[in-house]
């Protein structure tokens, strides 16, 4: 990481402190580079210099590294972190999301998004959520993401999506079965009987909700609202479901029935999906698959265009977007 000069501190540090307070033009864009950064165990907080984690072992003592929080779009901090005020404020100047996530950001409990966060991706997913038109046509295009190009027939309606799902879906679980020698498989989630269901069936869910905390941290991070979804509906999760059906053909189905015989499924299955996710990608995969979903038609911004200072406009139906802070009388 590139040090910074420090500059010489005045009666109470101000100097330095000035160092942590970035202009717009200064932050790095979601569009332009996206870096997710995990942390557990640690012990975050601010000094003059910037923030900072801190790790203390009998082994090696008391290490700390020093966080590039105005390249961070987005830090999870997981079991056995703690942070303080400071340190959380740096973030929100520096427009960084923080989620508070389970082991290896597999759960997302809670998010503190800053006020800069920008919310076009958000008017995106609302303006399509509300047009009928649109909301099937994302909803094919999801279709077609998880199949293939051209395998929605022309003029769907979403339940004649629905049933190709099934189809598919039904035909996957028959042929992995296949695979692994499995005599017969049922997909089933009955929390009330845990306990009594198949190894594939415990490892399905559980990497499933590793899943969703995974696709809930990015949808959190770049903006967008988890209840706004195109083919779930009526729950506070329904784009997280809708996003996650994207990977689970990939990620989460075979890795259950790999594990048929686990005597612990459930907890293999978490660790494998996590320990697979640097080799995936998924992250980066999951923004840009939402941002095409959302924008197909939106061009990618200039690299070294300079970003709008403009952090608040005025809705206007007939001349669009005007600038705000600005007497318009």
């Amino acid at each position: 990481m590139t040090s910074v000069p420090a500059t010489a501190p005045g009666p109470n540090g101000g100097g330095r402190r000035r160092l942590a307070a970035p202009t717009v033009a200064m932050l790095p864009r979601v569009v332009d580079s996206l870096s997710f950064l995990y942390l557990d165990i640690v012990r975050v907080h601010q000094d003059d210099t910037g923030v900072c984690a801190e790790i203390t072992t009998q082994r090696r003592g008391t290490e700390t590294v020093y966080l590039p929080t105005a390249s961070l779009a987005c830090v999870l901090l997981g079991p056995g972190t703690s942070i303080t005020a400071p340190a959380l404020a740096t973030f929100a100047r520096h427009g960084t999301t923080v989620l508070i996530t389970g082991m290896g950001g597999v759960r997302c409990y809670a998010a503190t998004v800053p006020g800069t966060l920008t919310t076009t991706w958000l008017e995106h997913q609302a303006r399509a959520w509300a047009d009928d038109t649109r909301r099937l046509a994302i909803a094919t295009a999801m279709y077609e993401h998880r199949f293939g190009p051209g395998q929605a027939p022309p003029g769907a309606t979403l339940q004649q999506l629905r049933g190709l799902e099934g189809q598919r879906v039904k035909a996957l679980y028959k042929l992995l079965a296949r695979q692994h020698r499995i005599q017969r498989f049922r997909r089933s989630y009955d929390p009330d009987s845990w306990d009594t269901q198949d190894p594939v069936n415990l490892a399905l869910s559980a990497a499933n909700t590793c899943l969703y905390g995974i696709v809930h941290a990015a949808i959190v991070a770049l903006g967008c609202s988890p209840a706004l979804g195109f083919v779930h509906s009526g729950n506070q999760q329904a784009f997280v479901y809708d996003i996650a059906d994207l990977y689970k053909a990939e990620l989460t189905i075979p890795l259950a029935f790999s594990l048929n015989t686990s005597d612990r499924p459930e907890a293999e299955a978490r660790r494998s999906f996590r320990d697979g996710l640097r080799l995936f990608r998924l992250m980066p995969r999951i923004v840009r698959d939402l941002q095409t979903l959302l924008a197909p038609d939106r061009p990618q911004p200039d690299p070294d265009a300079t970003p709008d200072e403009q952090l608040v406009d005025l809705w206007d139906p007939v001349t669009g977007p005007l600038p705000g802070g600005t007497n318009h009388a």
